[in-house]
């Protein structure tokens, strides 16, 4: 039986933001790869922003839409779609040219197959999981894109392999990083809500109560 729990594990935030932060490293290591380094700061970063802010308007604004279900990108897809194409690709970068590509590929079939999981657990809505998977595509192909004119970056692939199992034990199967509860408190807060807005509130049209400030007393 197919889990989909282990795919989504595979997209966590408190699995891929380390792993991304090692794929860094290991480029600015060397000064050939400089560029490749800040390219990929700038392109995973991007795409985690873009996430972020939109989980935001909605949680603190309620700034989505009922008839797409659509309550911001889901940010598994986005950053799986993002890092895992640049991670093999990287894996294979000692090997030949169609070795590389056919590693990028597989990476955004593993993307994809993290946004079916998260459709399987009824974690997201179809628009959130297209709409991640486009982003994450973009911005990973934009890398790929731009990093084709430069020299390619040649890592062992045991540095790679580090990058991802680190994070993997640090953050075992079945556990999940604490990102959404902190994006709900504090979307709650700079909105000064008592709670976030949710799903239930997008389709129902109800709208979470002002966060009440206690009264300071005169005496």
């Amino acid at each position: 039986m197919l889990d989909w729990h282990t795919f989504t594990w595979l997209g966590d935030s408190g699995l891929l933001l380390p792993a991304a932060a090692f794929v860094f490293l290991w480029l600015a290591s060397s000064r050939r790869t400089w560029y490749s380094a800040g390219l990929w700061a700038l392109c995973f970063g991007a795409c985690g922003a873009i996430v972020t802010l939109s989980k935001l308007a909605f949680m603190g604004w309620g700034l989505g839409d009922a008839q797409y279900d659509f309550t911001g990108f889901s940010g598994h897809t986005a950053l799986s779609s993002c890092f895992w194409p640049v991670a093999l690709w990287l894996l294979a970068s000692r090997g030949g040219h169609r070795l590389r590509v056919a590693a990028a590929c597989a990476g955004w079939v593993l993307g994809t197959a993290i946004g079916v999981s998260r459709l399987a657990i009824h974690a997201h809505s179809v628009s959130e999981v297209v709409s991640g998977c486009l982003l994450g595509v973009a911005a990973s192909g934009l890398f790929l894109k731009l990093q084709h004119s430069r020299p390619h970056p040649r890592l062992p692939a045991w540095w790679v392999a580090a990058s991802l199992l680190v994070p993997m034990v640090l953050l075992p199967p079945g556990h999940r990083a604490p990102t959404h509860g902190l994006l709900e408190y504090a979307a709650a807060r700079i909105a000064g809500l008592e709670r976030p807005y949710t799903r239930r509130d997008l389709h129902a049209g109800t709208h979470p109560l002002p966060r009440m400030r206690p009264v300071k007393s005169i005496f």
